[in-house]
């Protein structure tokens, strides 16, 4: 796995050749117990070193198509699995807690509902207030800049742009890390606004 812009978050990624870009996946360390977000399938190396840094205690999935190897990571880690629940119905397991939205998932970790995107529960994940994780609604094609799901893959536009603008209205976003796409480790919120601006008027 791969640091990132904290010292206590990494992650790992696959390529994919149909849409030219890399799906991500994170973990955040923690004293209290690691937490995976949206895990693809681990290499043995990685494995590896998921386990040498403690496993994990929490797995958080943020809409149906990013379920990955959640379950499978968390069968093998012991961990508590946590989905949105608007995709309940979707999603071919059971979750141990399942996410409405504009909640604390762990203490410095809170889960936002997007509505209007491809399923009807998707959640972006606040990581300390200065950190968006992001599922598929909000994406990064293009090195430095955001963009939506196409128009085509959303259950309803309006909703889409009002769920962006509420999070671009956020204070304090640094960094975006993507579940499709190029991270933003810097200026992120400036790209949301920027994105967001785009559907003004």
């Amino acid at each position: 796995m791969k640091q990132l812009h904290r010292k206590d978050l990494f992650g790992w990624s696959v390529f994919n050749e149909e849409r030219n870009l890399d799906f991500h996946s994170v973990l955040w360390l923690r004293p209290e117990g690691n937490v995976l977000i949206d895990p693809l399938p681990l290499s043995a190396h990685d494995r590896a070193h998921l386990q040498s840094l403690g496993g994990a205690k929490h797995v958080v999935i943020t809409n149906f198509d990013h379920t990955r190897a959640s379950w499978l990571l968390a069968q093998e880690n012991g961990a508590s699995l946590y989905g949105p629940a608007g995709d309940k119905d979707l999603i071919p397991f059971a979750c141990d807690v399942w996410l409405e939205g504009d909640e604390i998932i762990v203490p410095g970790l809170t889960a936002l509902r997007l509505a209007g995107s491809k399923t009807p529960g998707e959640l972006a994940l606040l990581f300390e207030n200065d950190t968006l994780i992001t599922g598929d609604l909000i994406r990064c094609h293009v090195g430095g800049e955001l963009c939506l799901l196409p128009d085509a893959k959303l259950q309803d536009k309006n909703q889409a742009i009002a769920s962006l603008k509420r999070i671009a209205a956020l204070p304090g976003i640094k960094t975006v890390l993507p579940g499709d796409g190029w991270p933003l480790f810097n200026n992120g919120g400036d790209a949301l606004r920027r994105l967001a601006a785009t559907f003004d008027g």
